[in-house]
């Protein structure tokens, strides 16, 4: 399907008469990393997914600028007009996919029954969040600033010219793929990582480009009033627990989901990201799951 200027590749599992899931992947990967959860949601829900442009199949447009959030919720628009066009749709995103689903539930909430952040806080309130822990620095909001600044090395890596494109195509994919089996058990499956991931975290350099500079210096006062569950992997080597802090300010309809896993936690477990997706959806008006149901995200929960 068209979105702002680009081709999306878009996939669709399930019964479209049924509540409307639509799951966004982050950053180097495609819709592919949603693999085994969206199989266990399409069970009960209409589940859409696609990959974000400089991703998978679809378009890689050439320039930060093309990356935009006005861009990306152009294509998130365009991807909902098409699959739900009548009714509220329950988002997820993980990584970049999460920070893009923060963007979306802050600026068009109408659009949005429910959303599950994994791994990819507001940059807006990540922003808000720095400056709190600077303004009256006390030996514990200091090492918490200090510890996110430590996680978000690369990000800074990120706005260098030319050198992170050059590593991805050069072969650091091999790097990525054995670090994501030894540091979150996480082995390579069909699909995952794609093999499109050098082109696409090439391209993808454009999303911290184009975005995090900005909106980290002068942070907008975004809020949400759309019911938001946010997974928090306590094992993050990107993503501080702690970004948390003071977000119930801003986002009244608030629950946290502690796990003890690492950043790619749809990949090492699966079964409870789709229960806690389905539970948050059924607190927020989407019905509980059928007793068949049920028992089959009890028996999904123990996947590893």
């Amino acid at each position: 399907m068209r979105g702002d200027g680009v081709d999306l590749a878009v996939c669709e599992q399930g019964d479209p008469s049924r509540p409307t899931v639509l799951l966004v992947h982050g950053y180097p990967d495609t819709h592919a990393v949603w693999d085994e959860v969206a199989a266990l949601l399409a069970e009960r829900f209409h589940v859409v997914r696609y990959d974000v442009r400089g991703a998978g199949a679809s378009s890689r447009p050439f320039g930060r600028k093309r990356y935009t959030f006005d861009y990306l919720m152009s294509d998130m628009r365009a991807v909902l007009d098409a699959a739900a066009p009548d009714r509220k749709v329950h988002l997820v995103g993980h990584d970049w996919g999460s920070i893009q689903g923060w963007e979306a539930a802050c600026t068009m909430p109408d659009r949005f029954a429910s959303f599950t952040s994994i791994s990819g806080p507001s940059l807006d309130h990540v922003g808000h969040w720095m400056r709190r822990n600077l303004a009256r620095p006390t030996p514990g909001s200091l090492r918490r600033a200090a510890g996110q600044a430590a996680r978000s090395w690369y990000i800074y890596f990120f706005q260098t010219p030319v050198l992170p494109e050059a590593l991805w195509l050069g072969g650091m994919t091999r790097l990525f793929t054995r670090a994501l089996a030894v540091g979150e058990g996480v082995e390579p499956r069909p699909g995952h990582p794609a093999r499109t991931m050098a082109r696409d975290a090439a391209a993808g350099v454009g999303l911290y480009r184009a975005n995090m500079v900005r909106r980290l210096r002068r942070p907008a006062g975004r809020r949400t009033d759309v019911p938001t569950q946010v997974i928090i992997p306590t094992r993050d080597l990107f993503v501080s627990p702690h970004l948390v802090g003071g977000l119930g300010e801003r986002v009244p309809n608030l629950s946290l989901r502690p796990i003890a896993a690492g950043h790619w936690v749809p990949r090492s477990h699966p079964g409870v990201v789709a229960r806690w997706i389905t539970e948050h959806i059924a607190g927020a008006g989407g019905g509980p799951p059928t007793a068949a149901e049920a028992r089959a995200l009890d028996r999904a929960r123990v996947r590893p």
